[in-house]
């Protein structure tokens, strides 16, 4: 059932990525195709390279061994792209990582929470160039500007709480 649900989310990926302009494909069986360890997903814009390893959770922790992400690392290297670990929890969308940037665990082993995905997360928009991440303590570093627009800080808070979808507030901000 799991290996069922990750499929769909590997797909569910490539579709997504293909909608935004990405030549992309999904690496059959991920690594039990062949001896050697490939990634979930290849995805490319002409511009930007990507080995992503997927992964998805109903909202545990998800967490990737230490061989798997060396293995992504090892093979983005090789093939000249950029390694992503992408996450996915139920009722959110994709947030992707940079390797370096996930928790590793005493055993040696990478953590990524829901709450650290929406709080730290590079989000499917910016990950496939269509926005850039603002964060709060960049609207107030303009010295030219009279000050945050209290608009925006009260939407921006509202997302940053999970009282608000992203979509939402950019539909307002708009």
């Amino acid at each position: 059932m799991s290996q069922s649900k990750g499929d769909r989310r590997e797909r569910e990926l490539v579709n997504a990525l293909d909608e935004a302009g990405f030549a992309v494909m999904r690496a059959p069986a991920s690594g039990s195709a062949t001896e050697r360890e490939l990634p979930d997903v290849l995805a490319g814009d002409g511009e930007q390279f990507y080995a992503i390893e997927a992964k998805s959770s109903s909202g545990d922790p998800i967490y990737l061994t230490g061989e798997e992400v060396e293995a992504l690392i090892y093979f983005a290297r090789n093939f000249g792209a950029k390694p992503r670990i992408g996450v996915r929890f139920d009722r959110e969308d994709w947030y992707f990582f940079h390797p370096g940037d996930l928790y590793v665990t005493d055993g040696g082993n990478y953590r990524v929470k829901k709450e650290t995905a929406l709080a730290e997360g590079i989000d499917f928009p910016e990950f496939t160039g269509q926005s850039e991440k603002i964060t709060l303590e960049e609207v107030g570093d303009d010295p030219d500007d009279d000050g945050p627009d209290e608009e925006i800080l009260r939407v921006l808070n509202a997302v940053q709480q999970g009282v608000m979808g992203a979509t939402e507030a950019a539909e307002l901000l708009e």
